[in-house]
């Protein structure tokens, strides 16, 4: 999707732990309890694919459109979500299910609070809040090693192919995006280290040389600032999101060096105790109510067509221009083997993380497992 995914927020754990107090505080050694899984009907085969399968070419999980089928709880439920934004398109299969009324087919009321990451997690982990709509980033994993009771359990989307949303920087003209040397370059970026992106830029950074630990930081405040310190030289590269790299796409001595790998998403649902383990039902219909709207609205090039970009632009707050000026990223629900694994190595290389926890203490694939009847 390529827009600034999510904000980078390396003290939350320590603001966890210092709300919480203990509460909503589990062993990470206890699993929930096994739930019974029946068939779907419209989710046959392709509603799952092998967590295993890394091609970055890989057809994303999809039912028919309209399926999984709702299946209202007994008792009307309300369920309190938060994400740093409401109005960018990482957000858009939330905010336009609120507007389309999806939730509700659920007998779900869903409220969304537009908060920092840093006040999400103490409150996802107190339970006041049931579930945020971001990332796994670095304060997620110092909160587990915390013991708090918090688990990803659907992806959102991994990149498009057409997207350059990513790394770019200064080269010679004439010079190949591989041949760039980036050894101690001043790298300038909208994130910290202990954000989803420092995966992806720790692997370009990979291809050319160096690493997180042999480039140097500038903090800029906006994208605007981006192009400018990129075109005058004020920084040698740049994380550029969409669709701020439109602006330098083309232009001598800037190359594009690579981005979000393909086929991977890096963010998505993440859940507190009150659906991990109190009302595991609702927890269940959330997921439901978010894959049917995948699969019902967010499937292939669905910008294409100007009725639903005006609607979508409408529930974001954003003008439809904007949505259309890059391409629409490839929504997934499913979360990859491995994903946490490449993700904290990047924070510890980045020094926003101190040590790692496994991924069967992160990752939770039951809830849309059940969603689609999946049996393992």
């Amino acid at each position: 999707m390529r827009i600034p995914l999510f904000v980078p927020i390396i003290a939350a754990a320590a603001l966890a732990a210092g709300a919480c107090g203990g509460e909503g505080a589990v062993s990470a050694d206890s699993p929930r309890k096994a739930r019974p899984i029946s068939p779907v009907a419209d989710c046959g085969a392709t509603a799952w694919s092998d967590p295993a399968d890394l091609a970055p070419d890989r057809a994303p999980a999809r039912c028919k459109a309209g399926a999984p089928a709702p299946k209202p709880l007994a008792k009307k439920t309300k369920i309190t979500v938060s994400s740093s934004t409401g109005s960018a398109e990482f957000v858009a299969p939330l905010k336009l299910g609120i507007a389309k009324g999806e939730f509700a087919k659920e007998n779900l009321e869903v409220e969304f609070k537009q908060l920092p990451v840093a006040d999400s997690i103490p409150l996802l982990a107190k339970g006041d809040l049931d579930a945020m709509w971001s990332a796994p980033e670095a304060a997620f994993f110092n909160g587990l090693q915390q013991k708090f009771e918090l688990r990803w359990v659907l992806g959102n989307y991994s990149s498009n192919p057409k997207s350059k949303s990513g790394l770019w920087a200064r080269v010679p003209n004439g010079t190949a995006p591989e041949a760039a040397k980036l050894d101690n370059a001043q790298i300038g970026s909208l994130i910290g280290k202990g954000s989803v992106i420092t995966y992806p830029m720790s692997q370009v950074l990979g291809k050319h040389g160096t690493s997180l630990k042999k480039v140097r930081f500038t903090s800029l405040t906006g994208p605007a600032d981006t192009v400018t310190a990129l075109e005058n030289g004020g920084v040698d590269a740049a994380w550029m999101v969409d669709p701020v790299w439109k602006q330098v796409d083309g232009k001598p001595g800037i190359q594009f060096l690579g981005g979000q790998p393909l086929g991977e998403p890096l963010g998505g649902l993440i859940y507190g105790p009150g659906m991990l383990r109190e009302n595991p039902d609702a927890g269940v219909a959330f997921v439901r109510a978010l894959i049917r709207i995948v699969n019902t609205y967010f499937v292939g090039d669905y910008k294409k067509s100007a009725v639903f970009v005006e609607e979508l632009a409408s529930s974001l707050n954003l003008k439809p221009e904007s949505l259309t000026a890059v391409p629409a990223p490839i929504w997934d629900w499913e979360i990859r083997k491995g994903t946490t694994d490449r993700l904290q190595k990047a924070y510890v290389e980045g020094g926003a993380l101190g040590r790692t926890v496994p991924e069967s203490e992160a990752v939770d694939r039951t809830f849309y497992a059940e969603a689609v009847g999946h049996k393992p």
